[in-house]
């Protein structure tokens, strides 16, 4: 599931995965798994997302290209984007049960962005100790998400579904380790060497290159308590330059980060959920950020005027869930991205990123849950001392903001098949 999914369910697998490690309770007999949820979501943004995502709360979103706050102001939106579908299936082999996994929702993105459209969210297989395919990236903890109803979730959180080839050597009821070789790729912000600009030919025909898989690693620490967990992450990312003027462009970069993750219990009825993250040229890890590498000018090299730097970033998320009572529960908190930008991006380059909200959600009957969120975001971007050199004015960071109230409704569905004699 992803960044809706709720801390009762989120708290009911975990005790799952934790029974699952103890071989006399768990069954080992089931063939097939169905699961989902329908979700219908409703609500009113008093300022004005970019319209491809106006039934979310994204801080990179807030302002157009241009630095300006989308228009017009006030919109209704509905909409059933968030209804997810899955199946699970175990077969057995020579080798151990194989584990397949594979789901869907309805949130399209890409070009299908703004549109309900079906999404591949896993497409995962695991035998043993190994797994392969697509599935949350190590570098993600899904588990630290509250329970809130808005899609996107706290923007300073590393969330990331990414192909990969997983080890998992160790896994029991305490510990969990595991390290993984996953897809690469890297976006760049070219700030004025950028299209439109006079030194835009600069960068023409430098194409960016791949040529390591990225290296991630997490290791979980589990109890009556909750858990504390540490994922770390390098990558190598390189550019070439194929023109054929007296510059050389080509360049590389090493991304890497540290995340450390947690969900306490505090007492019966309150929960805690926090993570910080720091790193550079991870941005595409990140739950809502933007260029992974920035441009950097070098005044003394004739050969090699600019490069491409990883962009530092720091990324906080504080969360409380509360349960009133058996059937009222709420969440409250506040995220905070900031990136470290470059001087030769622009003054509309995205610095840092607020996402904050609080809900009361009532829970009717089993697996049904309904609410209303108030959800806030804010953008503020670049800021620099200007260059005269360049003719480049003091940018003092412009920023937007928004608010938006959502109501969802979400029924969980699930069904387990086991053999039959």
């Amino acid at each position: 599931m992803k960044k809706a999914t709720y801390s009762t369910l989120i708290i009911l697998l975990f005790s799952c995965y934790l029974d699952a490690q103890n071989p006399e309770t768990v069954r080992t007999d089931k063939t097939m798994e169905i699961f989902g949820f329908i979700m219908m979501d409703s609500g009113y943004d008093f300022g004005r997302m970019n319209p491809d995502w106006y039934d979310t709360m994204r801080p990179t979103q807030i302002l157009d290209k241009e630095g300006n706050e989308f228009q017009s102001q006030g919109v209704y939106f509905m909409g059933v984007r968030q209804t997810t579908f899955g199946i699970k299936n175990y077969l057995e082999t020579p080798l151990g049960v194989l584990k397949t996994y594979f789901e869907f929702d309805l949130f399209g993105m890409g070009k299908e962005a703004g549109n309900t459209a079906f999404r591949l969210k896993h497409a995962y297989a695991e035998l043993g100790k190994f797994g392969a395919g697509q599935t949350n990236s190590l570098f993600t903890d899904s588990d630290v998400y509250p329970n809130i109803v808005e899609f996107m979730g706290p923007n300073a959180l590393p969330f990331l579904r990414n192909v990969q080839i997983r080890y998992t050597p160790i896994l029991n009821i305490h510990h969990a380790l595991a390290i993984a070789i996953e897809r690469p790729g890297a976006t760049a912000d070219q700030g004025q060497y950028g299209a439109g600009f006079v030194y835009a030919s600069l960068l023409d025909n430098v194409t960016p290159r791949f040529s390591l898989p990225d290296f991630t690693a997490e290791y979980r620490y589990g109890d009556s308590w909750g858990y504390l967990e540490l994922a770390g992450i390098i990558r190598s990312i390189k550019w070439e330059d194929h023109n054929t003027d007296q510059f050389n462009l080509s360049g590389s970069a090493v991304g890497w980060g540290l995340s450390l993750s947690t969900r306490l219990k505090l007492c019966d009825k309150a929960i805690f959920h926090g993570a910080l993250t720091v790193g550079a040229g991870i941005q595409n890890y990140m739950n809502d950020a933007d260029a992974d590498v920035g441009i950097k000018r070098q005044y003394n090299n004739t050969l090699t005027p600019i490069t491409g730097v990883a962009i530092p970033l720091v990324g906080v998320v504080s969360y409380f869930d509360i349960y009133w009572n058996q059937k009222l529960s709420s969440a409250i908190g506040y995220s905070i991205l900031n990136n470290k930008t470059t001087e030769a991006q622009l003054s509309t380059a995205y610095k840092t990123g607020q996402y904050a909200s609080v809900n009361l959600l009532y829970s009717p009957a089993k697996n049904f849950i309904l609410g209303p969120e108030l959800q806030f975001g804010m953008r503020q971007n670049n800021d620099f001392a200007g260059d005269p050199r360049f003719n480049l004015p003091v940018a003092n960071g412009n920023s937007g903001t928004d608010v938006k109230v959502q109501f969802s409704l979400r029924y969980v569905f699930s069904n387990t098949f086991y053999k039959t004699n």
